[in-house]
């Protein structure tokens, strides 16, 4: 994972969060869908954070 994947997701997000709240419903799932990917992206970059901190530490 790479923090350019996250900023590309909620880029995503955004565009897809301005059409649900234009009355478009199916881009509010859409939406949800990408803040679930989001939320993946930043555990992924959490725990490879942590590793680094661990190796560094040994």
């Amino acid at each position: 994972m790479s923090i350019q994947s996250l900023v590309d997701e909620v880029e995503i997000f955004k565009q897809e969060y301005e059409k649900f709240e234009r009355g478009n419903k199916s881009a509010g799932t859409r939406a949800r869908k990408s803040l679930q990917t989001i939320k993946k992206i930043a555990q992924d970059l959490r725990v490879e954070i942590q590793e680094s901190k661990k190796t560094e530490a040994e």
